[in-house]
């Protein structure tokens, strides 16, 4: 034991020696004073690992730990890599939020690559991440780098890498830059000159925000009220832009989540999805009226949607990821839109039928926009955690700002005709059937206790969930013939005659992106008439519900 220590004063010294900031160096400092061995061991544990979501973590010192060095680490990996590639001398662009530390991290980057022989730009101000994916493509650079957490808790940042493509990077890239981190041995190898990057002005900005017109049909009705969160992040001013741009009457934005500020102080988590979020929205909402209510997370790549509920508590229901996409979809449809349209496999089935009702190319692909934005031919893509592409030329990955503003013009297509959007997600269920989804997830602190479940579920799969009978089960490890292997299993169920249900599907993984097992639920009922929905959507809450309990007890969680 006196070893192990001993051993890990040397290493946590050693990082303390090269740390390049100063609050960081207090903090490792003030362990290392207190003796603190416990917390130490757990930033000294390994190494964040770059993947294809390239790195997240909770800010702090140590190689476990989202900091100036390890950002400084990264940057010389991915360099190594595009020179590898023969990019040696290619454009980097680099954007950055408003979280703790991203404008540190963007500077870092810039530096190094500059001082590995690349060139490098960095957008003038913390702006959404669609604009830095849209920037790669527009500027011709070889790669992008996005510091970021998207809609994590405040306490953490990240770093999203792009290829010259415009989308996110994907095995094996990941593992080859992976490995050029890895070949790293001390900072002071890698060359970090005070300048020489380019510092962009607001032309690339304007650049995208005359894109974001190409989404809307001219002359289309725009008399759509709305009231905006930006959820303390970076997406107001670019909303708002675009807003008059495409002369929607001003959003209502929400006074008390409308700057900037890296504490989101008004929510327990900067998410649309999670409890309690919505809820200045919903208050705000209630004061002035709107027709919808529109939520980007903090770096304005999700759009989420809520639509008037007189039978809820709050007037409002947010709508799920997998509706919204639907929607979108059938207002593409409407515009006569060509092209493949794509979802991952955790998401709605409902967009094959809408598809195949048009005989529009459709496609499935694992979880995450750095899948869809690569599949052939797309035209539109969604996920079900509040991602849409509505726009693939401009930019390859989710977008919350091009998204809003069409469900914007959905809904006032709608409103002129005394229509709105819950009407439309009622002649869809009417037309293919009411597809609900739901999702059964656990955050934990302990990772192990998601291998722990994974397993038990693969030693015990179950016959049955909720009384439907599992008809087929797919061990994503394993891959198939569309999809590459992930960590994930997938099961279909059939209804029965007394079930009211057609069918069902289940798909259990552990996030990419935060310590969470997720479990994503769908069942599908027929619908005979408008008057047999409430009943219809009865039975789906039952049955999903039922399905929630027996698959947390197949995973004993």
């Amino acid at each position: 034991m006196a070893t192990d220590r001993t051993e890990l004063i040397t290493r946590a010294e050693a990082w303390l020696a090269e740390d390049p900031d100063p609050e960081t160096r207090q903090e490792l400092a003030a362990l290392l004073a207190t003796g603190d061995t416990d917390e130490l061991a757990a930033r000294f544990a390994g190494t964040l690992q770059f993947g294809t979501a390239g790195l997240r973590g909770e800010l702090g010192a140590g190689p476990m730990r989202m900091n100036r060095s390890v950002v400084i680490r990264a940057a010389a990996g991915l360099a190594a890599y595009l020179k590898a590639q023969g990019e040696g001398s290619g454009l980097v662009v680099i954007g950055y939020d408003a979280r703790h530390k991203s404008a540190d991290f963007a500077r870092d980057t810039a530096a190094v690559m500059v001082g590995a022989g690349l060139r490098a730009a960095v957008l003038p101000r913390p702006l959404p991440t669609p604009v830095l994916a849209f920037a790669i493509r527009h500027l011709g650079a070889v790669a992008g780098v996005e510091v970021t957490a998207s809609h994590n808790p405040p306490r953490d940042n990240g770093y999203k890498v792009y290829l010259g493509d415009g989308s996110q990077i994907v095995p094996p890239a990941d593992g080859e830059i992976a490995a050029e981190i890895d070949a790293i041995r001390a900072l002071a190898d890698v060359p970090r000159p005070e300048a020489g990057w380019e510092t962009l002005g607001d032309d690339v900005l304007q650049a995208y925000l005359a894109r974001t017109d190409a989404v809307l049909t001219p002359g289309s009705p725009r008399d759509t009220h709305v009231v905006y969160t930006p959820m303390h992040g970076v997406g107001r001013d670019t909303l708002v832009a675009a807003w008059a741009r495409a002369g929607f009457p001003a959003p209502t934005v929400v006074a008390e989540q409308a700057e900037p500020d890296p504490d989101f102080p008004t929510v327990a988590f900067p998410n649309p999805e999670e409890p309690g979020a919505m809820d200045l929205a919903f208050a705000t909402a209630r004061s002035v009226g709107p027709d919808i209510v529109i939520a980007n997370d903090p770096d304005a790549d999700r759009c989420a949607v809520a639509v008037p509920d007189p039978g809820s508590r709050e007037g409002w229901r947010m709508l799920r990821g997998d509706e919204v996409g639907a929607l979108l979809a059938a207002h593409l449809v409407s515009k006569q839109a060509s092209g493949t349209f794509a979802t991952t496999i955790v998401s709605s089935s409902l967009m094959s039928r809408i598809a195949a009702a048009s005989s529009l190319p459709y496609e499935e692909t694992l979880t995450g926009f750095k899948w869809l934005a690569r599949v052939d031919g797309l035209r539109y893509a969604f996920e079900e955690a509040l991602g849409y592409c509505v726009d693939p030329e401009g930019v390859r990955d989710k977008d919350g700002i091009t998204a809003a503003l069409l469900i914007t013009e959905l809904a006032a297509e709608l409103k002129q005709s005394g229509r709105t959007l819950s009407d439309l997600l009622d002649d869809l269920a009417l037309e293919f059937g009411l597809h609900a989804t739901d999702q059964l997830s656990v955050r934990v602190e302990d990772l192990s206790l998601i291998a722990d479940a994974m397993r038990r579920l693969r030693e015990a799969s179950p016959a049955s969930l909720a009384g439907l009978t599992v008809t087929s089960s797919d061990d994503l490890n394993k891959g198939t013939e569309s999809l590459p292997p992930t960590d994930g299993l997938r099961y279909y169920l059939a209804g029965t005659g007394g079930s009211g249900v057609e069918a069902a599907r289940v798909v259990v993984r552990p996030s990419g992106t935060e310590p969470k097992l997720k479990c994503y639920l769908e069942v599908v009922v027929p619908v005979a008439s408008a008057d047999a929905l409430p009943a219809a959507r009865e039975t789906a809450a039952a049955v999903l519900a039922a399905v929630k309990g027996d698959l947390a007890a197949a995973l004993g969680i």
